[in-house]
């Protein structure tokens, strides 16, 4: 029986000039994210890999308080944060010549480095000689309280700082969401008599609930990983109260327990990859 006769291969084509330099351009970026990206994080898993530092790390009373201000911190914030954005992106599309230049100062707390303004803010608060006590003083003649040395109210400072220094990206956001639907519904709208909360219920809102939630959930996890906001300002004070997980890895850094930082790092991947997940699947759709 006779086979059949197998076709000859094809010749081999050489690499185009553009293909070439192509790879050679994806070059530095693998190498430069092998070095700062793959392996830090391999790094920090294979520090983290023994049991008995989450045992020692689930033993610090610290940490579980550490817990509970990471998820209020993230709920709390968070929530007001994208509403006080969903409102304002509504007052920045009014064409007032004076909302224009109110734009351009309210873009400004995002723009502005963290750590000066953050640092100017811990200033203000200074019980002594802080711009808020001696104006209080000035007025009443008593002194004022001490802003940060009550743990509620350090971290409720906390969370305002990380409010007001992202509100403005997040309205800007959210703008863009408003300004893509087509005025035309809003003008059919008006002439059926429809009130300014029916144009939001049923034309705004149905439009911007995607970007919305989309918005949210990337928020959460950048906020997860916001050291500034309570670092700079509370340094995790007073009597480590106010610590988040992003800033309790540095506690442990300085006490010279790298295992334990790394730790905590991976404890917080439980809260992370389910909102990963769900804003992956929500941008694939």
């Amino acid at each position: 029986m006779s086979t059949a006769a197998l076709p000859a291969p094809l010749p081999a084509r050489p690499m185009s000039a553009w293909t070439f330099w192509g790879r050679a351009m994806l070059l530095p970026y693998l190498v430069i994210f092998l070095v700062f990206v793959l392996y830090p994080v391999g790094y920090g898993l294979w520090l983290a890999r023994h049991p008995s530092s989450y045992v020692k790390l689930f033993d610090d009373p610290i940490f579980f308080r550490t817990a509970i201000n990471t998820v209020v911190f993230i709920v709390v914030a968070v929530n007001i944060k994208m509403m006080v954005a969903l409102g304002l992106s509504g007052f920045f599309t009014t064409g007032r010549w004076w909302i224009k230049i109110l734009s351009a100062i309210f873009i400004l707390p995002w723009a502005m480095p963290s750590i000066p303004t953050i640092l100017s803010v811990r200033f203000m608060l200074n019980p002594e000689w802080g711009v808020i006590n001696t104006t209080y003083f000035k007025l009443t003649g008593l002194d004022g309280p001490n802003w940060l040395n009550d743990p509620t109210l350090a971290l409720a400072f906390s969370m305002l700082m990380h409010i007001w220094k992202s509100l403005p990206f997040w309205t800007l956001i959210l703008l863009a969401g408003r300004l893509a639907i087509p005025s035309e519904h809003y003008e059919a709208a008006s002439v059926d008599g429809a009130t300014r909360w029916q144009k939001f219920r049923f034309i705004t809102w149905p439009a911007m609930a995607g970007l919305y939630l989309t918005s949210t959930v990337l928020s959460m996890i950048w906020t997860l990983g916001d050291f500034n906001s309570v670092y700079l300002l509370t340094g995790g004070g007073p009597a480590d109260l106010t610590h988040v997980l992003a800033t309790l890895g540095i506690r442990y850094l300085r006490l010279d327990h790298m295992e334990l930082a790394m730790a905590t790092i991976v404890v917080a991947l439980p809260l992370v990859l389910p909102m990963v997940y769900l804003m992956m699947k929500r941008l694939s759709k």
